[in-house]
């Protein structure tokens, strides 16, 4: 963009030529760039898809572009969000595989109870012992989750 703004600030006309309009960016990005082809009096081209052809970009396409675009990242994230809670409900794990395993959880439950020690440095006491990640030790936001789901599950048998 700012290639083609230095080109048409010296008196030839430029156009931005992109592949697909989902390629300029989504939600603010997209906004901001919106504003600078506007500003830099660029001409805007897309290759291919539903916009394919020379548009103008101080005219309504790059407007809508943008208040669309926002959309799909809501529309997308908000899809995602009920993809995870249901997977939660049918009982899958959310993410990659789990790091954590039994005597992982009793040596954090024995150091953070017997020694009150902070979870930064339960984390760095504790070793993945299979995977991809054998050897290493596991992030103190695993150990978090670790511990809380086992408080949990202890929250709700003692409920029951």
């Amino acid at each position: 963009m700012k290639l083609a703004g230095e080109i048409r600030s010296s008196g030839v006309a430029a156009t931005l030529v992109v592949h697909e309009h989902k390629r300029l960016g989504r939600g603010i990005e997209l906004a901001v760039l919106a504003e600078e082809v506007k500003a830099s009096d660029v001409g805007l081209e897309f290759l291919t898809g539903e916009l394919k052809g020379s548009h103008d970009p101080c005219g309504i396409v790059l407007t809508v572009l943008t208040a669309m675009s926002g959309m799909e990242c809501e529309y997308i994230r908000d899809r995602t969000l009920e993809g995870h809670e249901s997977a939660r409900r049918r009982g899958k794990t959310i993410g990659g595989a789990s790091v954590t395993d039994e005597s992982m959880l009793s040596m954090a439950l024995h150091l953070r109870e017997g020694k009150g020690m902070s979870l930064c440095d339960i984390a760095k006491r504790l070793v993945i012992t299979s995977g991809a990640k054998k050897g290493q030790h596991p992030s103190p936001a695993t150990v978090m989750r670790m511990l809380r789901e086992h408080d949990e599950r202890t929250a709700g048998a003692l409920a029951t």
